[in-house]
């Protein structure tokens, strides 16, 4: 599921398809319909600018949320990144709202107790830098477990049962895409209004310097995902 052209799933996609996976994308912003549960083996949803809550200008959130909750309700394996987490609390009942300020910038999280035991997330260390660029935040839906926060959003990662994950901070996305993202209006004004004028540099700089660690990460996680979650016809 894919929310905006310039957030792929970077180098999970690179995981998926040096495991042979057949990818279908939906370009949920363009209006491509999504198939129905039953019709799929995991589902990979990503970020966008808009908020789940937004369904008058995008009618379409209504019918991903439903699919959503059908599938993971059905035990489909979920990964879900930024918009993708924020769509899995909302499809389980949880209320998802904009926080007090946007958190924007190479950013540490920290795992709970759960998320250090957990098997996808605790491949993670203390402290890993990660990229944040994002305004809404979200509560934790019934049955969560939660696995990480951040200094500003307590609620950064959580599972639900044994397939379901998501995370609100990116693990995926190279320098270069970064870039693209500051193209994107909603994500400009965030940048700027946290870090200030001209901050994208400096914020691609520090990326370039720790890109490699943490792509490094997003490849483990995205990896464990597959092998704990995913049936073995997807991997």
């Amino acid at each position: 599921m894919q929310h905006i052209a310039c957030e792929p799933p970077g180098v999970y996609e690179d995981v998926l398809r040096e495991r042979g996976a057949t990818i279908r994308r939906v370009e949920m912003d363009e209006g491509e319909s999504l198939p129905e549960p039953g019709e799929f083996d995991a589902i990979v949803a990503m970020g966008g600018p808009m908020g789940v809550y937004e369904d008058a200008r995008h009618p379409w959130l209504a019918e991903e949320r439903r699919v959503i909750a059908a599938a993971v309700r059905a035990g489909t394996p979920f990964f879900g990144v930024c918009l993708g987490v924020q769509l899995l609390a909302a499809s389980l009942g949880a209320r998802v709202f904009p926080g007090p300020a946007p958190e924007v910038g190479l950013l540490p999280i920290e795992l709970t107790d759960e998320g250090r035991r957990d098997p996808v997330l605790g491949v993670l260390p203390e402290g890993l830098l990660t990229l944040q660029w994002h305004g809404d935040t979200f509560d934790l839906p019934d049955g969560a477990v939660r696995l990480a926060g951040s200094p500003a959003y307590a609620n950064q990662a959580f599972r639900v049962g044994g397939a379901a994950y998501g995370v609100q901070f990116h693990l995926e996305v190279s320098p270069e895409l970064a870039r693209e993202w500051a193209s994107v209006p909603a994500y400009a004004e965030a940048l700027e209004r946290v870090l200030g004028p001209g901050a994208l540099d400096d914020l691609i700089s520090r990326l370039e310097e720790h890109a490699g660690r943490i792509l490094s990460y997003g490849r483990q996680v995205f990896a464990r995902w597959l092998d704990v979650a995913v049936p073995a016809a997807v991997r």
